[in-house]
């Protein structure tokens, strides 16, 4: 059996607004290659953002692999390693009786995805110094500043409706 390649992947996400414009960025790592992958949003948030991140850098890679993600969200950390994620998609995408759990379609993205990888997710103080959530930040704000910024399809479908923009 073939050892897994071991990847170090960085990942951020935010909004300028909260919700406004947004965007992800990630640092990919492996031996001494590195790889930068950003992307901007029109109308997105916060959570959206850090969780697209994530999405993105396990899609970007052509095989199973052995993954460390540092992130500085712990709605993303905390969802899949106390398995906050898994319950919602078996309770139909309910945090509990009455309320519905945010962005079901991006965790069922990252639930398929987690389900191919090896995966330790690790939580980083943002904003302290770690020289790549650093450098992640900054290309969140230059991807949510930038000219060509999709449209995040799931934020205008899912959940929004008291949405006063």
């Amino acid at each position: 059996m073939t050892e897994l390649k071991k990847i170090k992947i960085y990942t951020d996400g935010g909004s300028l607004e909260n919700p406004g414009p947004g965007g992800y960025g990630i640092i990919l790592k492996h031996k001494d290659r590195i790889k930068e992958i950003s992307g901007g949003y029109k109308l997105t948030t916060n959570n959206r953002m850090e969780l697209t991140a994530a999405i993105v850098a396990l899609q970007a890679l052509k095989e199973k692999c052995d993954i460390t993600l540092y992130t500085d969200s712990k709605y993303v950390v905390d969802g899949i390693t106390l398995g906050w994620a898994e319950r919602w998609k078996r309770n139909g995408w309910k945090r509990n009786k009455k309320d519905k759990a945010e962005n079901p379609d991006l965790w069922n993205k990252l639930l398929d995805l987690v389900a191919i990888h090896k995966i330790k997710f690790e939580w980083v103080k943002g904003h302290a110094g770690h020289p790549e959530n650093e450098r992640c930040d900054e290309l969140v704000k230059l991807a949510a500043n930038g000219h060509h910024l999709l449209v995040d399809e799931g934020y205008q479908n899912f959940g929004n409706e008291n949405r006063l923009i």
